[in-house]
């Protein structure tokens, strides 16, 4: 015949049941520590292509600003040739700086719309540690 054993968790309810909760812990804090260590790697990664990326940027709206002040003042001057004796020149600087800050505060506007409309963090691996975090905590 076939006996049953009984282990120390059938024979003692308590017995069993603190070990099972130790254990559902450890796994929950091991699995935070595992996508904090996703989290920071992702955030490596982001930070790691935005300065590959910014480098060329900054290098290349520098040289763009010297080139785009240079082309505005031959327009300020373009003007003052054209209509010489009746315009004068500070006057072709107001003309040509209104319209550039004109378009480049609608620029800004948009520029700054566009920004606002993303996270820069990664969204998923955020959502996934709220929603660990939360669920540690419950417990």
């Amino acid at each position: 015949m076939i006996t049953e054993q009984q282990t120390p968790a059938q024979t003692n309810g308590s017995l069993g049941l603190t070990p099972l909760i130790t254990g559902i812990i450890n796994d929950g804090q091991q699995l935070i520590r595992q996508q904090l260590t996703l989290f920071q790697t992702e955030l490596k990664g982001d930070l790691s292509r935005t300065k590959d990326a910014a480098v060329p940027l900054g290098i290349g709206l520098f040289v763009s600003h010297i080139a785009g002040v240079l082309v505005f003042l031959m327009l300020v001057h373009l003007l003052d040739w054209l209509y010489g004796p009746r315009l004068p020149l500070f006057a072709s600087y107001g003309i040509v700086g209104g319209i550039l800050a004109l378009v480049g505060g609608g620029l800004v506007l948009f520029g700054k719309a566009k920004f606002d409309a993303f996270s820069p963090l990664p969204d998923k691996s955020v959502e996934g540690l709220k929603e660990n975090v939360q669920w540690q905590t419950k417990t």
